[in-house]
């Protein structure tokens, strides 16, 4: 009996020791269409948590984009989305395509900011009507055709918003002889190769293939945005004042600004503290497991993870970014 005893005890005192095992999660993340960079971010955000927190599974679930994973998270369907700045503002206040202004967003972190709306001209049509500057087509009232993004891409909103912001419509596009056409990247650039448009209007990556392909076949001018414009946008829509460094393309020997999309990891309200604190915690201590998923997130920095304007920050990520001294 007493050898049983002190095996028993030994067992206790065994397990009493063993450290408790590391907590891990399983946790949705809603992107956008298979292939692109927000897959990728998925694949980062994964990455980071299974580091951080071994046996951790973040899987990236398809859907419709920012606009469409505003909806989920709100519903509850999903625990995380990504979500552009300009698609939250519209949310925020219920503008279409939301029936109702949604208040329960919040930020775990900011993940890029580096997708400037960037105006790419023809040379020739910007000679023959004057055109040096954004604003020039309001004045000068061209017979402009311009390809913006797919309606329901929220580039295609904020293209629409920056004309608004200098007094033009779509209609008006229309009644001096030219026309709107919206169109996915790709095919913007064959149309503009083909001479069908006169002006690609998209939130891109600088360098992007398809306008390094449209301004090498093409003589083509980038066209600036005034700061009066670009202020007016970015109170509308969250957007950001960026430059575009000069000689990123054929031709352009000037930087120029303009406004520019960003877009991060995005909960709701409900999400739990704790969840919370582990997400920001593994993307900052683990942020080159999301820098190193494509070429262009290599600028992803600690500071750029707290600075999601927009919406607010989870308390759960803010005690963690307090922590690590990234917030006050």
């Amino acid at each position: 009996m007493k050898k049983a005893a002190a095996v028993l005890l030994a067992t206790l005192l065994c397990a009493v020791a063993l450290p408790a095992p590391a907590q891990s999660y399983q946790l949705v993340v809603a992107g956008a269409s298979p292939g692109g960079l927000w897959s990728n971010l998925g694949i980062g955000i994964d990455r980071a948590m299974k580091t951080a927190y071994p046996g951790s599974v973040v899987t990236y679930q398809t859907s419709g984009g920012g606009l469409a994973n505003i909806a989920l998270l709100d519903e509850g369907k999903v625990s995380l989305g990504i979500a552009h700045n300009a698609e939250l503002k519209l949310a925020i206040a219920g503008a279409k395509p939301f029936n109702h202004p949604i208040k329960s967003m919040r930020a775990i972190a900011y993940l890029y900011n580096w997708a400037p709306m960037q105006l790419v001209m023809t040379k020739d049509f910007a000679t023959r009507h004057g055109i040096r500057t954004f604003e020039d087509i309001a004045v000068k009232k061209p017979p402009l055709r311009v390809a913006v993004n797919r309606r329901g891409n929220i580039a295609a909103t904020v293209a629409e918003r920056m004309f608004a912001a200098i007094g033009v419509t779509p209609e008006d596009i229309k009644r001096w002889g030219g026309e709107v056409i919206y169109a996915a990247s790709n095919e913007q650039t064959t149309l503009y190769k083909d001479g069908r448009i006169d002006l690609i209007f998209n939130s891109l990556f600088v360098k992007q293939g398809s306008l390094i392909d449209a301004t090498e076949s093409v003589a083509s001018v980038l066209l600036p945005v005034s700061d009066a414009t670009i202020a007016k946008v970015d109170a509308e829509m969250g957007t950001q004042k960026y430059v575009i460094p000069a000689n990123s393309y054929k031709g352009q020997t000037e930087p120029v600004p303009t406004a520019t999309l960003g877009a991060g990891l995005v909960t709701n309200d409900r999400l739990d503290d704790q969840t919370a604190y582990a997400l920001a915690k593994a993307l900052h201590q683990q942020i080159a497991q999301v820098q190193g998923v494509h070429k262009s997130m290599q600028a992803l920095t600690p500071e750029l993870l707290v600075s999601f304007a927009v919406i607010p920050y989870h308390p759960g990520a803010v005690r963690y970014y307090k922590e690590a001294g990234l917030m006050k």
